[in-house]
């Protein structure tokens, strides 16, 4: 008798009889060897597809040309090489973990201290990809970037399946702390607002167009805008897609998707919208452009009727309307050209098809005209997932048709 066991491996089931009780205790051995062998293989196959060791360290010879392949890899980039920190060090400066800033889809970060009294940030990795001289390779392509407006990689660690990031340390936090708040001592005024905005559109520019390999971001949004002391706008956490397998449960990472619920851009989620491309973080810099004007997420904005509303939609009714966003209260006290520039090209940067959309550098030569100057785009944007009990808002993620344009 044949019985089919883990593995596809085929064992003969011994009788049991006193005649043949020998053969079956000799059928011990072929049998075990038989299951170590098919065990072997299972994880075999699953090391092969997942492309990475489950073991955190190596030991032998290719731990040793694994450790001289990264000390070339770095020799080759001389002083421009990022600097590289022992796990125990990042222990010390972070004060054995003890201030953490945050936690994103990518790890947490810790507050830590330079013996010269520098601060800086530490982005711990979880679930990493790849093994150490990919690691490497992609740090120095992220280190390798340079601009006022991105954030500066200054280091990392790769000791086994530790695997850190170390960055300047930004003051001021992040964006969001700033735009969602209902204290009204955090508010920032207009003029600092339009300031962050066109920060973030020349970096993103740069990751576009000026760095030595074009670099989409796929996850902007206000939490991944660190400022710094005078409030300058630096994008964080780009590159790290190839780095890391997200957790995050808003990070969609399945199918090839990346991306936070609420930024996405519609052909990331689905390819009938069109390609992928440096178009879909302009289509995440929009949402974020609206949401600073908004002083919300792009859910909710009460104006007559205590109802979620999208608020780009809202502000576009307006904006076609009576060109202008009044009678909202934007929560901030400054000129309203300001707030209508920055939702006007917010709504151009959030039209559905990629096509439509301006490019990085067509948007800072938008935030240079005045906000009389710009056309409103057409009504032509996917609705964000929301709860409301009117008729004109129950279907979620429908899409506008109105394609009418006003002057």
């Amino acid at each position: 008798m044949l019985h089919e066991v883990r593995g596809g491996a085929l064992l003969h089931a011994a009788q049991h009889n006193q005649d043949r009780r020998g053969s079956g205790a000799g059928a011990v051995v072929p049998v075990a060897i038989i299951v170590l062998v098919a065990t072997c293989s299972i994880i075999a196959v699953k090391i092969h597809r997942s492309g990475r060791s489950p073991f955190p360290s190596l030991t032998g010879k290719d731990y040793n040309d694994r450790r001289d392949n990264i000390k070339e890899i770095l020799g080759n980039y001389g002083s421009l090489a990022p600097r590289r920190y022992k796990f125990s060090h990042l222990k010390k400066i972070t004060k054995s973990f003890g201030e953490k800033l945050g936690e994103g889809s990518y790890g947490m970060v810790y507050k830590g201290t330079l013996p010269n009294g520098g601060h800086v940030a530490v982005k711990f990795l979880h679930d990493t990809t790849g093994n150490g001289e990919e690691f490497v390779n992609e740090v120095i392509s992220i280190r390798r970037t340079s601009h006022v407006n991105v954030v500066t990689l200054l280091g990392f660690c790769l000791e086994g399946s530790k695997r850190a990031l170390i960055y300047d340390y930004m003051p001021n936090g992040s964006l969001d702390k700033f735009i969602y708040t209902e204290n009204s001592k955090q508010a920032l005024g207009w003029e600092t607002l339009y300031g962050i905005a066109t920060g973030i559109a020349r970096g993103l520019e740069y990751l576009h167009r000026g760095c030595n390999t074009r670099i989409i971001h796929f996850d902007i949004k206000p939490q991944n805008i660190l400022l710094d002391q005078d409030f300058v706008p630096k994008i964080a956490d780009f590159g790290l897609a190839k780095l890391c397998n997200p957790k995050e449960s808003y990070l969609l990472s399945m199918d090839g998707m990346r991306g936070t619920v609420g930024f996405i851009a519609p052909e990331v989620f689905s390819r009938r919208f069109g390609v992928v491309s440096t178009k879909s973080d302009v289509y995440s810099f929009g949402m974020v452009l609206l949401e600073m004007v908004g002083g919300r997420r792009n859910l909710r904005a009460s104006v007559e009727r205590e109802s979620e509303v999208y608020f780009p939609d809202w502000a576009h009714s307006h904006l076609a309307q009576f060109g202008s966003l009044q009678p909202f209260d934007l929560g901030f006290d400054g000129p309203e050209e300001i707030a209508k520039k920055m939702a006007t090209i917010g709504l151009w940067c959030i039209q559905i098809s990629p096509a439509s959309r301006p490019t990085m550098s067509k948007v800072l030569e938008m935030f240079e005209k005045s906000a009389d100057e710009l056309e409103i785009p057409p009504k032509q944007f996917i609705y964000s997932p929301i709860h409301d009990d009117s008729d004109e808002l129950q279907n979620q993620s429908r899409v506008s048709t109105d394609t009418s344009r006003t002057s």
